[in-house]
């Protein structure tokens, strides 16, 4: 598999921050930006980068949490979580998106990286994939997970991107009310696709937690992988 490196993020505000860069064997191919959980841009993130690097996309996940503590990388114990939690209620919504903006401009100038570039995050990353499709940041953006878009769908107006969201049957974060919030309110939106999958619970794509569960794993990269090559390549 593909390994990655580290490169430098400019800032609006001459501040500089940090992102793990995986290229594809051709060196080229469309941009994708991968957003982290609420575990920093951890083992498991860059797991992810490599994968998508590997299926042919250029995958850059920014730190976003550098501006109250650079490089936190989390585990998935009880103290890592609770670590987590404290980061994401420190986090500047409206900051990490003009940050996670010039993250994409310098994404979208890296040499190989094709005229389209996509979003995906996951949990925290998820809600913020979908912001990023909302504010018209991105060509296509999918969403695992995205605890919170049910509070955001005021957003979901000005929405012209292709959306693709995975939701988890068992999960305590984003009840089943909560989805069907946002399919009620992006269903006349003929480019929005959401999956929910059963008996699997939150995080169900992470290998390294308890909840991990390799069939819909694997079923939600099949589909994640073709729906970024149909709208970005």
């Amino acid at each position: 598999m593909t390994s990655g490196n580290y490169i430098k993020i400019k800032t609006k505000d001459n501040q500089e921050f940090s992102g793990y860069l995986c290229q594809p064997p051709s060196g080229k191919g469309p941009g994708l930006l991968l957003v982290q959980e609420i575990f920093g841009v951890n083992s498991h993130i860059r797991d992810v980068a490599q994968l998508y690097a590997a299926a042919g996309f250029v995958v850059l996940a920014p730190d976003l949490f550098w501006r109250s503590e650079p490089g936190v990388q989390l585990g998935y114990t009880n103290p890592d979580f609770a670590k987590g939690l404290d980061l994401y209620n420190k986090l500047d919504m409206k900051q990490a998106l003009s940050d996670l903006a010039d993250a994409l401009d310098t994404l979208r100038k890296l040499p190989g990286v094709s005229d389209k570039v996509g979003a995906i995050g996951y949990c925290l990353g998820g809600n913020i994939a979908y912001r990023l499709a909302a504010a018209g940041l991105v060509d296509a953006a999918v969403a695992y997970y995205g605890g919170g878009i049910d509070q955001a769908l005021d957003e979901a107006k000005n929405l012209q991107c292709p959306l693709l969201m995975h939701f988890a049957d068992l999960d305590k974060y984003i009840p089943a009310s909560a989805v069907e919030k946002i399919r009620s309110a992006l269903a006349a939106k003929p480019n929005v696709t959401i999956h929910t999958y059963a008996g699997v619970d939150h995080g169900f794509n992470c290998d390294q937690r308890s909840a991990y569960n390799r069939e819909a794993s694997t079923l939600a990269l099949s589909r994640s992988a073709a729906f970024l090559h149909k709208y970005l390549n």
